[in-house]
């Protein structure tokens, strides 16, 4: 096409329905061409970038190092208004902003409103936006739930906003963040621009949750190919602490550097990284322990490489963008395949050969039942919805009148909107929706929701133990978690390397197709994820989550029905 540098193809290539939609592409490619110097754009980031220029929702879920901030950033040099970027992390938003600036471009200069900033600073981004000499706007969901900035950047009059790590809206995945909850409303109050939501990791529920709490409409739905073949995936079951100990040693012995041990708990990380310096493996503890000075500096010597091993919990997660990670090892079972995945893809970023190594034992799934128990107190929710009955309230009031701390504020505050008894305003507010439940009918309502969350939460362990004992190509087990089908061995696994893996049945040797929908008259609906050895069946209940149930029972017992699809087309 004219001006891209790419071939012309013969006429009537595409198609009628094509043809109609290369004006669209060719602006998108000549942008990321002009801007950016990218010569081709993917089918995925193309698809994704149309629907956002034609004020469409797109929800993208794309593997690190796919292009996922490609997908905002075309767009935005061809809307009118500024680009609002919402990300959790700072080092990740000077990251990008980074990027965009050392490009020197006048439509890609990015600033930033968050806590790192003077009000001077603040105020002097503001009028750059407002003028026109920046086209980027990044901000944290706290900065943006000020209502006094919320105002003004409801001035800037955004054409876009990007939802980076948009997984943290939901409580079903990792790295939740209440402060995520209210955002749907936040951009309503922004003028309601296209909504580019972002993420690297999205289970199903996860993905109907962004859908919903974002409040998306009829998104352009992008599921990238999440199939890693440089990760070699490695899993071993550790009858006692010692053999964990050795084959942690095996691998570090290796000689493969940089890398990331993750471990369960703080005391842990310390003590696991001073005993692999005294073994001869050098090493540093990271964890949300300790204070945000220690932790910037610890991060910047991992990423420096002047720490070639970082002992960590999963603290240690958003924000490491360092391409040379050969290796990520588990030294216990992760709390759920969400999480291990998007660990271990930080690993192998510049496309080498990197190994990926699990060491659980049996005693690992009691351990993350123990951390899952926390529930909610009906009386702090009972009194937390009788406070918001008196009428809109902020978190600070809400807070001083309820003795709760911030992140349990956020929780309960959670759990009753989704029951009914709790709405966001405008204004950064708190209040009591018409016909809500009372107080003490919207604790107990909650209490149910909560014990609901709980059920799926084990569940989740439960597939994080399926994934680390099967004996099936590993890919294709954890792929399925996901949504995703890998229809043939993945050949870079310890199963298929030992030749004891089996290629995954398709939906012919099963009573359901996989992906389809389905009933229970307990569960309610579900999702049928895969099939293993055309005996067991994995699916996704909305009520009770993941369960593994017999095909023959299935069957002889009639004990699931078709249902129609209820998730948002791609």
């Amino acid at each position: 096409m004219a001006g891209t540098g790419l071939p012309v193809p013969p006429a009537g290539y595409f198609g009628p329905a094509m043809n109609k939609l290369l004006p669209t592409f060719a602006r998108l490619r000549g942008a990321a061409r002009r801007h950016f110097g990218w010569r081709s754009l993917r089918p995925g980031q193309l698809a994704a970038m149309r629907a956002l220029l034609r004020r469409r929702d797109a929800l993208v879920v794309l593997p690190t190092g796919a292009g996922k901030s490609a997908i905002y950033q075309v767009p935005a040099t061809l809307l009118t208004g500024p680009t609002v970027v919402i990300c959790p992390l700072l080092a990740l938003q000077q990251d990008q902003i980074a990027a965009l600036n050392e490009r020197r471009d006048p439509r890609l200069r990015a600033v930033r409103l968050s806590s790192a900033e003077t009000p001077t600073q603040r105020e002097a981004a503001l009028v750059e936006v407002r003028e026109g000499r920046a086209r980027f706007l990044f901000i944290t969901p706290e900065q943006l739930s000020d209502p006094g900035r919320l105002d003004r950047v409801r001035a800037l009059k955004p054409g876009l906003v990007a939802v980076d790590e948009a997984h943290c809206i939901s409580t079903w995945g990792h790295d939740f963040r209440p402060d995520y909850l209210t955002l749907g409303h936040l951009i309503e109050q922004l003028g309601r621009p296209p909504i580019a939501a972002l993420t690297a990791t999205a289970s199903p529920p996860v993905r109907d949750d962004i859908v919903d709490r974002l409040h998306l409409h009829r998104p352009r739905v992008v599921i990238g190919a999440l199939d890693r073949p440089n990760l070699f995936l490695e899993a071993a079951h550790c009858p006692d602490e010692d053999y964990r100990w050795r084959r942690l040693l095996a691998l570090l012995d290796g000689g493969e550097r940089p890398g990331i041990v993750y471990v369960p708990t703080r005391r842990a990380a310390e003590d696991l990284a001073g005993r692999l310096s005294a073994a001869g493996h050098p090493a540093g503890a990271y964890h949300g322990g300790m204070a945000a000075g220690e932790r910037a500096r610890r991060h910047a010597d991992f990423l420096a490489d002047r720490v070639p091993i970082m002992v960590a919990t999963s603290a240690f997660g958003m924000g490491i963008d360092k391409p040379n990670i050969r290796f990520v090892a588990h030294a216990a079972l992760p709390d759920s395949p969400d999480s291990y995945f998007q660990e271990i893809g930080r690993a192998g970023r510049d496309g080498a050969p990197a190994r990926t190594l699990l060491l659980y034992r049996a005693e690992d799934v009691g351990l993350q039942r123990y951390f899952n128990a926390g529930t909610a107190d009906e009386e702090d929710l009972a009194r937390l919805a009788g406070a918001l009955h008196a009428g809109p309230v902020g978190k600070g009031e809400l807070r001083e009148r309820t003795g709760l701390g911030a992140r349990k504020l956020g929780h309960l505050l959670g759990l009753l909107e989704q029951v009914g008894a709790a709405l966001p305003t405008p204004k950064g507010r708190y209040r009591c929706p018409p016909y809500a439940p009372m107080p003490r009918d919207a604790a107990r309502l909650a209490i149910a929701e909560s014990a609901r969350y709980q059920a799926i939460q084990d569940s989740r362990v439960d597939m994080m133990r399926y994934h680390a004992e099967t004996r099936q190509c590993r890919a294709q087990s954890l792929l399925a978690y996901f949504g995703d089908r890998l229809r043939h061995r993945c050949g870079h696994c310890d199963n298929c390397a030992n030749g004891e893996a089996q290629a995954t049945p398709e939906s012919a040797d099963g009573p359901f197709p996989v992906h389809s929908t389905v009933r229970h008259a307990e569960w309610g609906h579900g999702l049928v994820l895969r099939y293993e050895d055309g005996e067991r069946m994995t699916v996704l209940f909305d009520k009770v989550g993941y369960k593994t149930l017999s095909v023959s029972v299935v069957r002889d017992q009639k004990l699931l029905t078709p249902a129609p699809t209820r998730r948002p087309a791609a």
